[in-house]
């Protein structure tokens, strides 16, 4: 039996076939590569430790707004912890929409924890990865202290756990090296998750640091990779 369609169906339908998706401003791909993209990680740093913030005034918010509607295009992803002094935007000068942030205490990550970065890499070309510790990080501290805590704390304390044990015994202040190692961890275990952080790390379109934030400063520090 033969179908016959109108002539303006057949020809919506050939026009879609022939039809090329663009992509838009969420789906680009960031402008920049990781190492560009850490160098203005500590631009912005190096201004927020001097203490010289850049100013945005409210014609400049009111374009930056309109802009992000009709997408994003991170830069960076920064998993941080969620205490209340570590502000990535703010210790990074970065305006909105050029970071996208994943914060727990303790920067400990679960599956959703995990699938937003993912989502960041994946979907929004996010071409670096931070992990940043902090001075005095109060979940690290519990961990160092093998505190017993209620709730759901627990399982922040228990997962931190690990790094613990790797630097007992070692020289220095036990949480200072806790805080590094926890990071360590925390960046070598997104380094091997598959199947897109892994993927993307092992083509080199992705690169996954550590860092530190020192809170009487202000200044971030590279952490190296852990042994």
């Amino acid at each position: 039996m033969k179908i016959h369609l109108p002539k303006a169906l057949i020809g919506l339908l050939c026009a879609a076939a022939l039809w090329t998706p663009t992509l838009t401003q969420g789906d680009a791909p960031s402008t920049v590569n990781a190492d560009e993209a850490l160098k203005l990680l500590q631009a912005g740093n190096q201004r927020y430790a001097d203490g010289k913030l850049n100013s945005v005034t409210p014609e400049e918010m009111e374009r930056r707004r309109a802009e992000l509607v009709q997408g994003q295009k991170p830069f960076a992803v920064v998993v941080c912890c969620s205490d209340s002094r570590v502000g990535p935007e703010i210790i990074f000068d970065q305006e909105l929409g050029n970071l996208f942030v994943v914060r727990t205490a303790g920067e400990v990550l679960d599956a959703a924890g995990i699938g937003s970065i993912e989502y960041a890499v994946a979907h929004l070309g996010s071409p670096l990865v931070l992990v940043l510790g902090h001075q005095h990080c109060g979940a690290v501290a519990a961990a160092v202290a093998e505190a017993k805590e209620p709730g759901h704390i627990a399982a922040i304390v228990k997962a931190i756990g690990p790094a613990v044990e790797r630097t007992r015994g070692l020289k220095g202040d036990p949480l200072e090296n806790a805080i590094r190692a926890n990071v360590q961890d925390i960046a070598a275990r997104l380094r091997t998750t598959g199947p897109i952080l892994a993927a993307k790390v092992n083509a080199g379109s992705l690169k996954v640091i550590g860092a530190t934030l020192s809170l009487s400063t202000g200044k971030v520090e590279l952490v190296p990779d852990g042994p």
